[in-house]
């Protein structure tokens, strides 16, 4: 038993290195393809596109439920590793390779939300730390290839995707062969096509969901554009010279540092709590985002972008553990994914809308609109906080 919680955030790191693979390597690839600045924005949109597609179709599936998820978590593993590598076909087209990262999120969808599952079949109490684990993994995995692009000297840029692939293979093998079906999974017999129905009639269910599509609107917005944000201000200061990649690594992944302290805060605070203080955190930072955004200080962008990287996350293993507790016990797995299927949907909105507003709106406006999203959740979880809490 003490083998199960490593192994699952072990491959949940290794798995969802595949996430932001394309955005690591996304100015090569641009210059490759004679693409524009707004190439970063279709690279994302399109895993967030495959990954709403892949969850609405395990969702009304029930494949979480219905069969044994560490094989689903698997096999999801290893057919994402290979669309993934779309990224180094020779003389594939943008469309060829936006149609490769659709792929890749759709089966993305077998390995977050599955994770999750997982976690929430062997440890009924204390949920809220493990997840902390499990999406403190998931944000490192996002920003790991960032890293590789910044340490990887003069290799290729080629060799971001065939390491996050490797790596995603070995993470699908590790889950499969350590981690059996968990103590408290309750097997579901057939598709749930209105399973996702039962839990949004439950008002603690529902204030949960709500709060944490709030969440979802600001922060793949907040990691898909720090890079850009960084790569700004080196422009527009002549001598700047901010290290981007690495930057951006530490800025997203910090925020796994976030994920696991809010479990540990949470066995004493509670889940809500702790989602509640983290929220209002991030939407603080989007509202000051206008006063620092424009700053000459690469120093204080630093700063300012490091501790909303903390913050930006912090509440999202809180808002998945109460979405968990929250969810009808037999359809807990289709629960789970239509819910990270409707937040993820956001998230395209979310990316698309500060992509076309960018070159519209001075730089220091940029990341404003995203306080929409923590307004949003705080309101839903302020209307629930009595069953939410409970």
């Amino acid at each position: 038993m003490s083998r199960i919680l490593p192994t699952i955030v072990g491959a949940q790191f290794c798995c969802t290195s595949l996430w932001f693979a394309g955005n690591a390597v996304a100015p090569d690839m641009a210059a490759r393809l004679h693409q524009g600045p707004g190439f970063v924005t279709s690279l994302t949109s399109a895993v967030q596109l495959g990954f709403i597609a892949g969850t609405l179709a395990f969702a009304l599936l029930a494949v979480a439920d219905r069969f044994s998820p560490s094989r689903v978590f698997a096999l999801s593993a290893a057919l994402a590793a290979l669309c993934n590598l779309g990224l180094v076909l020779p003389g594939l087209p943008v469309a060829g390779l936006l149609a490769c990262r659709v792929l890749t999120g759709f089966f993305l969808a077998g390995i977050y939300p599955v994770g999750m599952k997982i976690a929430a079949d062997y440890y009924e109490a204390g949920l809220g730390r493990s997840l902390g684990w499990l999406v403190g993994a998931l944000v490192l995995g996002t920003a790991f290839p960032h890293l590789l692009k910044s340490v990887g000297g003069q290799l290729p840029w080629q060799a971001v995707a065939w390491a996050t692939s490797g790596l995603a293979l070995l993470g699908g093998a590790a889950l499969l062969l350590l981690v059996p079906d968990g103590p408290y999974r309750r097997a579901g017999t057939r598709p749930a096509f209105t399973a996702f129905l039962a839990g949004f009639r439950q008002p603690a269910f529902r204030a949960a969901a709500f709060g944490y599509f709030g969440h979802m609107w600001e922060l793949y917005t907040f990691w898909a554009f720090v890079p850009l944000v960084l790569a700004a201000f080196n422009a527009r200061h002549a001598g700047a010279a901010l290290p981007v990649p690495l930057l951006s690594f530490g800025i997203i992944g910090g925020g796994s540092l976030a994920c696991v302290s809010a479990g540990m805060l949470a066995q004493r605070l509670g889940p809500a709590r702790v989602a509640t203080g983290a929220l209002a955190l991030s939407g603080i930072c989007c509202l000051a985002s206008v006063l620092v955004l424009g700053t000459g200080s690469g120093a204080v962008l630093g700063a300012f972008l490091g501790f909303w990287g903390l913050v930006v996350v912090a509440d999202s293993p809180m808002l998945s553990t109460l979405v968990a507790r929250h969810a009808p016990a037999d359809t807990r797995g289709a629960a789970l994914t239509i819910v990270n299927c409707l937040g993820f949907a956001l998230t395209i909105v979310s990316v698309q809308l500060t992509g076309w507003l960018g070159p519209q709106l001075p730089q220091h406006l940029l990341l404003l609109p995203l306080a929409v999203g923590p307004a949003l959740g705080l309101w839903a979880l302020w209307r629930g906080r009595q069953v939410v809490v409970a």
